[in-house]
């Protein structure tokens, strides 16, 4: 258990990947530091977004209180991938897929220079559709599937 943890993405259309990554962040931390990407870093990260920031911020709180009730974190607008975790010497961990490992890689390099200690990095799985597809905004969007993951049939 670490006192305070990070995780951040763009929380567009709220699925059960979405879950699996902030449960195991609650699990691990005491503090939860969420980081949401602002539209101006999701554009430039090429994400098709269909909610804006305002609204994203007000689901993802919406999300966590009703899945986990939980109190114990603070949401800050992304700019860039460090965020916070690059300036505050009290996260320990962060909580993340195996596709996004590469920017914690990078962000403990900068924490190295500035004689920071490492993060912690906790790996979660991407969450998966029965056919082994990972479940993502994306598909989402464009109707393939829900949000759990489940085809969408089409007529």
């Amino acid at each position: 258990m670490f006192d305070t943890v990070a995780t951040g993405g763009t929380f567009d259309i709220l699925h059960k990947g979405h879950h699996i990554l902030l449960l195991k962040a609650f699990e691990v931390g005491n503090h939860v530091i969420i980081g949401l990407s602002s539209d101006k870093y999701a554009n430039q990260k090429k994400k098709k977004i269909t909610n804006d920031y305002p609204i994203r911020l007000k689901n993802l709180r919406k999300f966590i209180k009703e899945k986990f009730n939980k109190s114990n974190y603070s949401i800050y607008e992304l700019n860039n991938f460090y965020g916070p975790t690059v300036l505050n010497r009290e996260v320990q961990a962060i909580v993340t897929t195996e596709s996004s490992k590469e920017n914690c890689i990078k962000i403990n390099a900068l924490r190295e220079s500035k004689n920071i200690t490492k993060l912690e990095i906790v790996i979660v799985p991407l969450a998966e559709d029965h056919e082994g597809k990972v479940i993502s905004s994306t598909r989402i969007r464009q109707g393939e599937i829900d949000i759990n993951g489940n085809k969408l049939s089409l007529y």
